[in-house]
Formats: C-alpha cells, structure tokens, sequence
C-alpha cells in the first residue's frame, strides 16, 4: 500500500459518486497483493491519519418478511437496502439508503445518525432542514421506519482506491464477518475479497479503464454479489436462496 500515492478526505468529498453504475467481482485474499502492484501507478489511496485500511461495521434492516432480501434474491431490477453504517476509524455514523433502478444505477442517500443514537439530525451542508430518522425513512424509501428492525450486522476492512482521473472510486473489502442479529448465527470468509468498481458511467475511457484490464488479465470476471444478502443466507438457512 505505500506505493501508492494518498489521497485524504477532504480531497475525497468530490468522488462521493452517490449516483452511480457498479461493477462488482471476486477474488481471493491471495491474489490481492498482485492487484494492488498492477494499479498503484494509477489511483491514489485513500488515508485516515496515516492508516490506508479503514474498519466498517453495518447494520443492515428489513422487513419481517425480508422483503428487501426477497426483491433481490428474486431479480427484481428496482429494489433498496437499508442500513446504519459506521466507519469505525473516524466514529462517523450514518444511515444511508441505497436504491437500485431499472437501468443498472446505484443511487445512494445518507444522514448522520452519530452514536447509533438516531436523534434528529442535519443533513448535509447544501440542505438545512432536520430530519428524524422516520421522517427520513418514509421520505427517501419506499418503507417506514416502524416496519423495519435490524436483522444482519457486517465487518469487514476496506480498501478505498481512487483513480488520479478523480472519475470512478475503486473499493476492495475483505476480512468479511456476518452476525444474524436475531439469532447470533455467524459466519465469515477470511479469503473472501469483494472489489466493487464505482463510476459515474459518463466517463468517456469507462470501456478502456486500468482496473478492467488488469481483472481481466487476472482471469478475474464481473460477478453479482450483495454482502447483504449472501450474509443473510449464509446465517439464515431456512430463507429461500
């Protein structure tokens, strides 16, 4: 990792991409150092005071049916998740509600939830109103908050890479743990890494991109997975997968 060049947070918050086309694959623990090589000439690495490996912990809420598992074990196009996610280095906390529609694009909204607390809180700079978490919910997904419990908690060490194009966001999680929050059952997949491949999917080189042709020489191809719903399966046995 000290090869590549740093990039912090601040130079971070105009490479949010909260509306964007994902390209997830994955790979072995193993094969991760040989990746890093490739690209380290063309992204940077984001930093947190001097530490280039960040910790996340999130908890994921459904419905009591597991409508929001269901929807995407079932191939529907449209569908959301729903989850409290905080980055464990910095103590921000945020809740943060991903859709995916019919064309393939990830678009996500966030509050600040700081603490787990779920108290009233400001979102953003560019907007003043406050909102409460269940006004937040009913607002910006298609659930309400009193419908809605935890059900999944996910770990995992992250990775965050930026192209020096500043275009797309290049993320590679691994060291993944799941813990069924209703029954304690846990699972994990130490060698198990997932790289998800974010951009704004205007980029005109988006077909000529560094990373594509490195997985590619790798043997390493685009694959659908939901850490989401692979950990409710995985901790859920009874649930249709």
């Amino acid at each position: 990792m000290n090869t590549f060049s740093p990039i912090d947070l601040a130079e971070m918050e105009g490479v949010k991409l909260m509306n964007r086309i994902d390209t997830k694959y994955v790979m072995r623990l193993s094969q991760l150092p040989a990746l890093l090589s490739a690209v380290s000439k063309d992204y940077y690495a984001q930093e947190i005071e001097g530490q280039r490996i960040a910790r996340y912990d999130t908890l994921y809420y459904d419905t009591a049916d597991r409508d929001m598992y269901m929807r995407h074990h079932d191939r529907q196009l449209v569908r959301q998740k729903i989850r409290i996610r905080q980055y464990v280095d910095t103590g921000v906390t945020f809740l943060e509600i991903k859709r995916k529609n019919n064309k393939g694009r990830t678009k996500k909204k966030r509050m600040a939830v700081p603490g787990f607390a779920l108290k009233n809180d400001t979102l953003g700079q560019t907007k003043r109103e406050t909102w409460s978490v269940e006004d937040y919910i009913a607002a910006k997904s298609n659930y309400e908050w009193s419908a809605l419990s935890p059900h999944l908690r996910t770990l995992f060490d992250r990775i965050t890479l930026v192209n020096k194009a500043k275009t797309e966001r290049l993320t590679i999680d691994m060291h993944l743990t799941w813990q069924n929050t209703l029954t304690g059952e846990e699972r994990s997949f130490p060698e198990l890494v997932i790289v998800e491949l974010k951009r704004d999917g205007l980029t005109k080189n988006d077909g000529r991109l560094a990373i594509k042709d490195v997985l590619r020489d790798m043997s390493i191809q685009p694959f659908k997975i939901s850490k989401y719903c692979i950990g409710t399966a995985l901790t859920t046995p009874e649930l249709k997968q």
